[in-house]
C-alpha cells in the first residue's frame, strides 16, 4: 500500500510542478532542462520505490501512475471544466498581426519564440503574415499563415 501512496503523492506533485512551470517549460528543451528532467526522473524514481527494488514493487508502482492517469481522464472527460483546469485552454498570441502582450507575459512566451516557430513551420519572417498565432494545450505554437 506504501508504494502506491507514493505513486499518487509523486503524480500529483509533478503534476503540480508542471502546472506552475507553465507550457513554457514544454515549448522548447535546452541542455539545462534535459539535465533537469534527468536529475527530476531520478529523484521521481528513488520516492517512488523507496527500498524495494521488486519487480512487483515496479510493476505495482507502473499499474497505479497509469490508473491514477486514466482516472484523471475520467476527471476531465465528465467533470465540467476539469480539462481546461488541468490541461489549461488554446491561447490566441497573435491576431492579424498584432501581439497580444498580456497572454504573452502571462504564458512567458516571447515574440522571438512565435518567429522562431513560423519561420520554421510556415517560412513566415514577420507578424504582419502570421493571421494567428495560437499556444495550444501541450505547450506548442500553431501558427495560422495570413492568407493575403
Amino acid at each position: 500500500m506504501d508504494m502506491v501512496l507514493r505513486a499518487v503523492a509523486i503524480y500529483l506533485i509533478l503534476m503540480v510542478v508542471f502546472k506552475i512551470a507553465g507550457r513554457r517549460a514544454l515549448l522548447q528543451m535546452t541542455s539545462f532542462d534535459l539535465i533537469l528532467l534527468l536529475i527530476i526522473s531520478e529523484a521521481t524514481q528513488q520516492a517512488l520505490l523507496g527500498d524495494d527494488f521488486s519487480v512487483t514493487g515496479a510493476m505495482l508502482t507502473i499499474v497505479t501512475l497509469i490508473v491514477v492517469d486514466m482516472l484523471f481522464g475520467l476527471i476531465k472527460k465528465y467533470l465540467p471544466g476539469a480539462d481546461d483546469f488541468l490541461d489549461n485552454t488554446p491561447v490566441i498570441l497573435v491576431e492579424n498581426g498584432y501581439l497580444f502582450q498580456d497572454k504573452m507575459k502571462k504564458a512567458d512566451i516571447s515574440c522571438d519564440d512565435i518567429l522562431l516557430t513560423a519561420r520554421v513551420d510556415h517560412g513566415l519572417t514577420r507578424l504582419a503574415e502570421i493571421k494567428f498565432a495560437i499556444l495550444e494545450r501541450n505547450g506548442h505554437i500553431s501558427i495560422i499563415p495570413d492568407s493575403r
